[in-house]
């Protein structure tokens, strides 16, 4: 999970306090302001509509998701007239949306 949000996105790792880090999951510093904070528990089933999206250069994930080998699905692009979007989801099956800056 830490290679594709630090790898793939390019997106820093934030320490998480001591007794929070405990509990494990990693935090990220998402660019242009905000945090991911990702954990996994045991009986864990990733949600398949609500997800995170962020607005970024879209081209530029796009081509770094799919270079990692994980799957970008285009939106329809009469769902939100004038902007292009993608989903993805990472390692552990979170989805994760994408939108044009």
């Amino acid at each position: 999970m830490r290679a594709f949000y630090t790898g793939v996105l390019g997106w820093s790792e934030l320490p998480k306090p001591p007794l929070l880090a405990a509990r494990g999951g990693c935090w990220f510093a998402v660019p242009g302001g905000g945090e991911l904070h990702v954990g996994v528990e045991a009986d864990f089933r990733p949600a398949r509509k609500a997800h995170p999206a962020f607005v970024v250069d879209v081209d530029a994930v796009a081509a770094a998701v799919a270079g990692s080998g994980a799957v970008v699905r285009w939106a329809d692009p009469s769902e939100i007239p004038g902007r292009r979007r993608f989903h993805t989801d990472d390692p552990v099956g979170n989805r994760i949306e994408f939108l044009e800056s």
